[in-house]
Formats: structure tokens, sequence, C-alpha cells
């Protein structure tokens, strides 16, 4: 009788860096990586597809207010801009180093037909950026897990996966403990929302995930060029920074936390009379200062211009992204954790230099996920792909993946962690399908829009309704009083008096006053506008009907 044939069994993979690997291994993930980023794309396709002779389709299926402002970004990049500077405020802003990858996007396009072109870019850098963060969390999983067929398992648990969130929506809990699960909002928790919509966070992650791999890969390599492992780290670090600089943070946080459980453990041998790895160890120290080299003048940049900037302060102040219950974040977690425990156990008793970097960073979440700080949320970035990790590891049986346990397990992990992912990309389908805002806006609306990017200065003040105010800067080159959560300055001052300029209650008086006051010189008026008030502004002296069409309006401002 022949014996079953066991799983193949291979090494780690050995790199030279941390982009490299065996042959097999790039085709396989260069293919699962495509079809990953096809499957997010179709319904997008289908919002392009759906859009006809009066509604246009904004590029977006969640998160539009976000979406249209990485748009306003781009088309301020189109217009010549290095600096960051936000079209949803009036407040006056210096410019900061900051969206780098949107601005340089932006340079790309040129009118006509600029926020088509825009978009288009925006998904080709979503593409791009998912493929990226793919392959590195490959590599990443590569330096833990033998079996090539447990390594592909975990990527796409890694990449697909996501919490038990679904069993709240399912039975009618989905706002348990004042929150929606994890699953379905926050990037950061998981890895399909940053490939589905988000392609900023998902070049951070890939980032982030190869300087980690590249840290390990020098440790491993006690003899090797210190100096030049060091700076290749710290491209890395200032590609996350470039990315996202939180993660940025981030990467700064584990790269330290680990080298410190690295030396408490070494310690821990010394002091019990086991070998201790003098050398190694330094060589983890000099390698975190000639990656700091690079990145540690950007992040203090970052501090200093959010810390001592006045509108970027005001900006910080009132971005606020907290963590929900605890609650959530076991949900999200519960599937992995015991058998993240039983491969953390398993690493470290055979790889304890490389396996102290993911069960650090594991035990690190209740930390990073609740320290006082008002974007605390953001800071378990990754954190997922580490518990993968673990997860798989428990897993992994020396290449005896035939056995039915071993399979069952897997293939359990796969499918309790699939349906939140199902839901989001369903409800994308079905957000492709209904023609309504704010994932779709009215071609008349979009003539209005138009009309003022030919007509209006780059950098002029616009005032809209909140909702009007967050798309307009996606197709014209202004500035609105508010618009956009986090970007639109003393927004909870200035939005009551937006809303009630639109209504007969305000005096032409105060009118002229808050116009002035803003230095606003065009005002528009559409159904968004019309349902904070039914004011008539046709008949004011002070404003001049220069556009209208299909019930939207627009008035340049005359106040003496």
């Amino acid at each position: 009788m022949m014996c079953a044939q066991p799983a193949e069994l291979i090494p780690p993979i050995p790199m030279r860096g941390p982009t490299s690997m065996p042959d097999q291994d790039r085709r396989w993930v260069l293919t699962f990586a495509l079809m990953v980023m096809m499957f997010t794309t179709l319904p997008y396709l289908l919002g392009f597809a759906s859009q006809g002779s009066d509604w246009r389709f904004t590029g977006f299926l969640f998160g539009v207010e976000d979406g249209n402002s990485y748009i306003a970004k781009m088309q301020s990049g189109s217009a010549g801009a290095w600096l960051f500077r936000t079209p949803y405020t009036i407040e006056n802003q210096r410019g900061v180093v900051a969206f780098l990858p949107y601005l340089l996007l932006g340079k790309l396009a040129a009118p006509p037909g600029l926020h088509e072109q825009l978009v288009v870019l925006f998904h080709l850098f979503r593409i791009v950026a998912g493929i990226l963060e793919i392959l590195a969390t490959y590599q990443f999983l590569s330096l833990f897990i033998h079996t090539r067929s447990l390594r592909r398992s975990g990527l796409a648990l890694a990449t697909l996966g996501g919490g038990l969130g679904w069993l709240l929506v399912i039975t009618g809990h989905g706002d348990w403990l004042g929150s929606l699960p994890l699953d379905f909002y926050s990037p950061e928790t998981f890895g399909f929302l940053g490939l589905f919509g988000l392609p900023h966070l998902a070049l951070a992650r890939a980032g982030l995930l190869w300087g980690l791999t590249a840290y390990i890969k020098a440790l491993s390599d006690p003899m090797g060029p210190t100096a030049q492992q060091g700076l290749k780290i710290g491209l890395y670090w200032l590609l996350v920074l470039f990315a996202q600089p939180l993660t940025g943070l981030v990467m700064g946080f584990v790269l330290g936390l680990y080298w410190t459980t690295l030396a408490a453990w070494q310690a821990w041998r010394k002091i019990k009379g086991l070998n201790y790895e003098k050398r190694r160890l330094l060589k983890g120290a000099v390698l975190f200062v000639w990656a700091g080299v690079l990145a540690a003048p950007f992040m203090l940049y970052n501090y200093l211009a959010f810390s001592r900037d006045p509108f970027l302060s005001q900006w910080t102040a009132q971005n606020i992204i907290t963590s929900p219950h605890p609650f959530h974040y076991l949900l999200a977690y519960g599937l992995l954790i015991p058998f993240a425990i039983a491969g953390g156990r398993k690493l470290l008793k055979s790889t304890p230099w490389e396996g102290l970097l993911p069960v650090a960073w594991s035990l690190a979440l209740p930390f990073l996920a609740y320290v006082p700080f008002n974007l605390q949320r953001r800071l378990p970035e990754g954190i997922y792909v580490a518990l993968v990790v673990l997860s798989v590891r428990a897993l992994d049986r020396n290449g005896d993946l035939g056995s039915s346990k071993t399979n069952g397990r897997i293939w359990g992990l796969l499918i309790l962690s699939l349906p939140s992912t199902l839901f989001l990309f369903s409800g994308g389908i079905i957000a492709a399908r209904f023609l309504t805002l704010p994932v779709f806006r009215s071609v008349k609306e979009i003539a209005a829009f138009e009309y003022l990017s030919a007509n209006a200065i780059a950098g002029q003040v616009v005032l809209t309704s909140y909702e009007t105010g967050n798309a307009l800067p996606a197709w014209a080159p202004v500035r609105v009083v508010v618009g956009h959560g986090p970007e639109s300055v003393r927004l909870a001052e200035f939005l009551p008096e937006v809303e009630q300029f639109y209504t007969p209650r305000d005096s032409d008086a105060e009118r002229q006053s808050l116009l002035q006051d803003w230095s606003v010189e065009f005002v528009f008026r559409g159904p968004q506008e019309k349902i904070l008030g039914d004011w008539d502004p046709s008949g004011s002296g002070y404003l001049q009907p220069v556009f209208e069409s299909g019930g939207y309006e627009v008035y340049r401002v005359h106040v003496k």
C-alpha cells in the first residue's frame, strides 16, 4: 500500500532581502495578489457601469467622506502643491509634509476630465499598494511558518480574514456596546478594508512588515554589514512614514519593544548562567540606531509640526479615533487567541530570537489599543498579522498537513473568518447598484462643481452645506467652510452658523457679516442647502447669480 505523500516542508525562505523569494513562491503569491485585487475591484467597476445620464459615480463605495478628501488632496497636487493644505477649512495654514502619495499622484493628472483621471489613479494606487501588502505579508509569514501550504493558508487568513463580528450583525446586535464590530470599520484591526479602499494604509503595512522582516533577517546574520542592513531597515521605515506617519510610530514601537524583550530574555539567561548572546543583542541595538538615522528626522518633523502649528494642533485636538469596548477586540481576535497561545509557545521553544517579535507584539495589544491618545484605535496596526503567524504556527506539524485534524482546523479558521469580509464585499456591490448619495452624485450638481472649477480662483472660499462641502473640493480646487470631520477646524462652531445662514431667520446684515468674516467668494445653493432652510438669495443685492441649472445655483459675493 502506498503511503500518502506528506505536505511539502521547506525552511523559512532564504532571502538576500525582504522582497526576494523562490520563483515558485513568487509566482503563486503574485497570482494570489492579483486575484484578490481583481476581486476588490469588481464592485468599483460595477459602480462605474451603473452611472448614467443623471448620476455620476464618486469612485468610492464606503468611507465616501474620506474618499472625497483623498481626491481633493490629489486635486491640490495637480494644481501644483507640494505641501498639504486642506481645502476643508477657512483657517490660515502654513502647509505640512503630509499625504505625500496623494499629492504626488495628483501631479500625473491634468484637465480636462481631471476628476475621472484622479479616481483612476487612486484605484491604480490601491491595486499596486494592495499587491505590495500581500507580498510583504507572505514574506513576514515565511520567517515563522515552515510548511508552504500553511504559509498560503496564513496569507489568505491575514489578507481576507476578519473576526466574529458578523455574528452580532446576523443576530441584530450590530451596535453592541455602542459600536459596530471592528470587522466593519477598522482597517487597522484586520486587513481587508485597506485592500478594498485605503491604499495609503496598505502601503504603510507593506513597509512595516518588510521593515520588521529585514530586522529579523539582519539579526540572524551577526556577521553581516550592520550599517548597510540598518539603513535598509530605515528606508522601509521611511516608506511607512511616507504613506502613514502614525504607522511609522507603530514601527518604532514594535522594533523597540522587540529589542527590549530580547534584552530582558538575554539578561535572564545570563543570571541563570546560560549562554548569553551579547554580540547579537548589541547588533540589534545598532541596527535600530542606523534605521533611526533615516526615520527619526521625519518623525521629529511630524511631532513638531502637529504640536506647534496652531492649525494642525486644532486639527489634532478634534481628530478623535478611540478604541471600542475591550469586548470588541475579544470578539475580533477571539477566534485566533487559543491557537495564538499554542503557536507562541511553539515559536518560543523552537526559534525564540525570531518568535519573540510576534509574541511581544501580540501581547502589546491592550496597551496599544487603550494608551491615552486621541488616535488610539490606529495603534494596533498590523497586530492581526502577528496573531495569524502565531495561530498558523500552532497548526504547523512539521509538514504533516495531511491529517484530518490539521486540515479541519485550518479550514475552520478560514471559514469562520470570511463572513465579515463577504458582508463588506456584498455591501460594496449593493452600494454600486443604488444611485444615491453619497456614493453617486447628481450630474447637475457636478455641472455646478465644474463651473466653479473653471471660474473660481484656486483657494477661494465657497459657502455650502456640510454634505456639499465634502464633495466640492474633489471636483474644484476651492476651499469650503465645513465639509470634513477632522479637517474642518472649529467644525462645532462653524456648522451651526452655516446652517443658520440658509434659514430665513438670519438677517441680511448677519449674512453679510459672515461672508466678510469668512472671506467667502461664492455661495452654493442646491438640494442639501435647501434642506437647511428655504431662504431665497435671488433678491439679495450682495449676491450675484452666476450659475443656475436643474435646481443648483451659484452666487458670486459682492459685499460692500
